[in-house]
């Protein structure tokens, strides 16, 4: 979320800046609004000491023996108009909250111009994809040579967009999540976590899943309770690990890292990929998420991404890394690098990590600060996330980069141990 008092005084600069987004914020309702609070805040304060005034006074005639009648229907009159006032004052600063709510992030000036993906920049690529000197295979072909990835049983009883793993693949999809896992834990210094696959909706509108995406979320309702939301990334509930604290600046930057897994209903984005795993309503994820001091947070964007990257370097998987433009960016983001494997199939890169830099956009909703160390004064955190990988798009990426003629899959030797030393799967 935006900070009020900026936007108050930087208001054209932000409609500009967000249009760069395809955002278009609405100034002159805004500016009502503005003018409207501070014409009732002000007459809100005055009523308000008008009636602190006459009950002072009220308690000084009642001392010396005076009629306070006339008195008495004064301060009524003016403690009725006050709390027309006060619910005046209140609605405008809820429509302003709610108008809040709904700005995305003000772009870095770093990132890239742009309407659309068509506006992306790459910023540079590793590895050669492979030639292959017979027919190439889709993952979802595959797997059925294979009789290891099954989407008609899954379909049987989720319905579509579900994947069913068995055997041999199974297992790869565990080992590459493992792997992930150890990779960032003992090379990246992240602190691994496991944390709750049901979150609150105060969770949500922490991470700002809530109110923009509700609709693409798995909701649970209960009686007699709060609902719950199936998280759609453990970006939310890891994020939330900081909500509402008070940080110590020597233990910045904080890093997470989790395996999880993710639940989307996506609504709107049936006919796209919705053969084998590329989209699913399930599907794993490994988050690694940074909470820094605003000044080391590009850094720690740059930091994170190449984190990201050595996943795929490692895996020997092709890969370009594109700096999204602002058409392209997420909602909650002010600068993103997208990371895209190459998919033999499609003969095309498609993403499987998204990193970005939040700023202070997550920690205004969650407040979330610490204390700086010269000025005494509390300041927001800044919120840095990405996929370390996709492990379902991973695995993909594997399956077809690693296909042999047969129909068999070599196995990376980054997974071998984690495999129990099996070199093909056939």
């Amino acid at each position: 979320m935006l900070d009020l008092k900026w936007l108050r005084n930087n208001l054209y600069n932000a409609a500009d800046r967000l249009a760069s987004r395809g955002f278009a914020l609405g100034v002159e309702r805004f500016k009502v609004l503005e003018e409207q609070r501070k014409s009732v805040q002000v007459h809100t304060e005055a009523l308000q000491a008008q009636r602190n005034a006459c009950s002072k006074y009220i308690g000084q005639a009642k001392q010396r023996g005076e009629d306070i009648a006339s008195l008495m229907v004064d301060v009524e009159r003016i403690g009725s108009e006050l709390s027309n006032s006060k619910v005046k004052l209140e609605k405008i600063h809820s429509e302003l909250h709610s108008i809040l709510l709904g700005i995305p992030n003000i772009p870095h000036e770093s990132a890239p111009i742009g309407k659309d993906k068509d506006g992306n920049v790459e910023v540079r690529r590793w590895g050669i994809p492979k030639s292959f000197d017979f027919e190439i295979r889709d993952h979802v072909a595959i797997g059925k040579l294979t009789g290891d990835l099954d989407c008609e049983t899954a379909a049987k009883m989720s319905g579509a967009r579900f994947a069913l793993l068995r055997g041999p693949i199974a297992r790869m999809h565990r080992a590459l999540a493992q792997f992930m896992i150890n990779l960032h834990t003992n090379e990246h210094g992240y602190e691994e976590a496991y944390t709750p696959y049901l979150v609150n909706a105060s969770a949500l509108l922490g991470t700002s899943q809530l109110p923009k995406f509700k609709d693409d979320l798995f909701k649970i309702s209960r009686d007699g309770a709060s609902d719950l939301y199936l998280i759609p990334t453990a970006e939310v509930s890891l994020t939330n690990i900081v909500a509402h604290e008070i940080l110590d600046i020597r233990l910045l930057p904080i890093k997470f890292v989790t395996h999880s897994p993710c639940f989307r209903s996506e609504a709107g984005a049936s006919g796209r990929d919705t053969h084998g795993m590329m989209r699913q309503h399930q599907f794993d994820k490994v988050e690694i998420v940074q909470v820094v001091e605003p000044s080391t947070s590009m850094q720690a964007l740059e930091d994170l991404t190449v984190n990201a990257e050595r996943v795929l370097q490692l895996l020997n998987l092709p890969y370009r890394v594109l700096a999204l433009c602002t058409g392209d960016m997420g909602f909650s983001a002010l600068k993103t690098y997208d990371l895209e494997v190459w998919i033999p199939s499609q003969d095309k890169y498609r993403e499987v990590s998204s990193c970005s830099n939040c700023g202070d956009f997550q920690a205004r909703r969650m407040h979330a600060r610490f204390r700086n160390p010269e000025s005494g004064k509390l300041e927001l955190v800044y919120t840095i996330n990405g996929s370390g990988l996709a492990v379902g798009r991973t695995l993909v990426a594997v399956l077809e980069n690693y296909q042999q003629a047969d129909g068999s899959i070599r196995v990376p030797e980054v997974l071998k141990p984690y495999m129990a030393g099996v070199e093909v799967i056939g």
